[in-house]
């Protein structure tokens, strides 16, 4: 068998026996089937007949509060969020690790590793996983994931209204699709509107766009924001995904060993510099997901706004904000990029086939449960038709954005999305490269000491990598 390109923790499991998690009925033969296109179903499950306990992994109550709006065979969900009842009497017992430090994927790994032995009603029958590390569980050789087709879903038709970039993110190297998503997240920039009165004058969501329209025009609003005592952004982790989410190719493309550095990760570093050296961004805030990010979101602060998806604004954005609604606006910003996607798979070794396809379906390929996902949460959801038709609905608004309509802006953002072909190493090149430059961005180590710290920990994390190349 050729070597599985997976992570380190994946690869350990798969070699203890989880070539395909399903056990005695899923061989390497099923993984040679799916590289070539003749899937069969049968090797993906461990019994003839459905289940009646659903096991979802996941890292946290967005995938159910879906399931529960629009699968038309839930009765009701336990007080504590652990067990969704079905009409049928099957119940879904959801397992919620936090994705933080890498927990999540951890578990979800070890119930893996255990798939091909555990009873029928322990076996993990769904579970998700994000953009980051997508790949660690769709990839071929690893064959986690079970391909739609298996599961009688056709990509072509099923998923025929879905944004392509989507598609492209959910597949393995072959181009079989072994998940689903219901959202797409273009990102827009979101700010706050007492800030862009003070400075600029108005808060119309066009005249902010020509104040932000490209990396150079913020740069110069930049200056007039600093002037009234604002920063443009938060932090120089803000506009990483912007740049890294735009590489033209793969950090490493399939059978090699090798690193290749995108020239718009160096551009991301050298602006990055630049902007946190002239004072436009703050510098006491040293990356995401933390307290000093949080409450540069709150009304204290003095930053004017974020590039965001639109799970960021009501996830994120939302529940730091303490001051009234429809304090922020969204509009376009200096570039179209995607920020992260939840996505769904069946997993190998299921007894619960039916179940898996049925939810799949209702939650990423129905348009109607889309829409009504869309209303009751809005997610930019993956349907095209029917992102375009609320952008051009004059009646849709949300509160927290003062009655504006952001799909106006998003679906627009989204259908010029490009996304290159991901690796199984992205996720650990994304975390690093942050981590080593931002001693550099603190000016605490020079630039040629970053690269290496950054050469020496991708290294030390995935030892099978060879070199690590920058763009001349």
């Amino acid at each position: 068998m050729k070597k599985r390109v997976v992570s380190l923790a994946l690869a350990l499991s798969m070699v203890a026996g989880l070539t395909a998690c399903g056990g005695d009925a899923a061989t390497e033969g099923s993984t040679d089937a799916a590289a070539t296109g003749e899937i069969s179903a049968d090797a993906y499950l461990s019994s003839d007949t459905e289940g009646k306990v659903i096991n979802i992994y996941c890292w946290n109550d967005e995938f159910r509060t879906r399931v529960e709006a629009v699968y038309d065979k839930v009765d009701h969900t336990s007080d504590d969020g652990t067990i969704t009842y079905l009409t049928d009497g099957t119940e879904i017992h959801w397992t919620v690790n936090p994705n933080q430090d890498g927990v999540y994927q951890k578990k979800l790994d070890e119930a893996l590793m255990n798939q091909a032995d555990a009873d029928a009603d322990n076996k993990v029958d769904m579970f998700l996983s994000e953009t980051d590390y997508v790949v660690k569980y769709t990839d071929a050789e690893a064959d986690v994931a079970i391909p739609l087709t298996a599961l009688g879903i056709d990509p072509e038709t099923d998923l025929a209204d879905q944004y392509d970039f989507t598609k492209t993110v959910a597949s393995d190297a072959n181009g079989i699709q072994r998940g689903s998503t219901w959202q797409a997240c273009p990102c827009l920039f979101v700010y706050r509107r007492d800030i862009a009165q003070d400075t600029f004058g108005t808060d119309d969501p066009d005249e902010i766009h020509a104040k932000v329209a490209d990396w150079d025009t913020m740069k110069a609003s930049g200056e007039e924001l600093k002037a009234k005592g604002y920063y443009t952004l938060a932090t120089y982790a803000d506009t990483f995904r912007a740049y890294g989410n735009s590489i033209s190719a793969p950090w490493v493309e399939a059978g090699s060993t090798e690193i290749n550095v995108d020239p718009q990760i160096v551009n991301w570093i050298n602006d990055s510099k630049e902007w946190l050296d002239a004072g436009l961004i703050d510098g006491n805030i040293k990356g995401q997901w933390n307290d000093d990010w949080n409450k540069a979101m709150g009304s204290q602060s003095k930053v004017f706004g974020f590039l965001l998806p639109a799970w960021g604004i009501d996830f994120v954005l939302s529940p730091n904000w303490d001051g009234a609604e429809g304090s922020w606006a969204v509009t376009d910003g200096p570039q179209a990029f995607n920020w992260g996607g939840s996505f769904i798979h069946g997993c190998s070794g299921t007894d619960n086939p039916e179940h898996i396809k049925e939810i799949m379906l209702a939650v990423t390929a129905d348009k109607d449960n889309l829409m009504k996902i869309t209303n009751d949460y809005l997610d930019f959801t993956n349907t095209q038709s029917g992102m375009k038709e609320i952008a051009e609905d004059e009646s849709f608004g949300a509160d927290f954005l003062g009655g504006e309509n952001p799909f106006k802006y998003f679906q627009p953002a989204a259908s010029s999305i490009e996304m290159t072909t991901l690796s199984s190493y992205d996720q650990g090149c994304v975390e690093l490269i942050q981590n080593s430059f931002s001693d550099y961005f603190q000016g605490q180590v020079d630039y040629d000491t970053a690269k290496a710290n950054f050469e020496r920990a991708i290294m030390e994390r995935y030892p099978e990598i060879t070199a690590v190349n920058w763009p001349e």
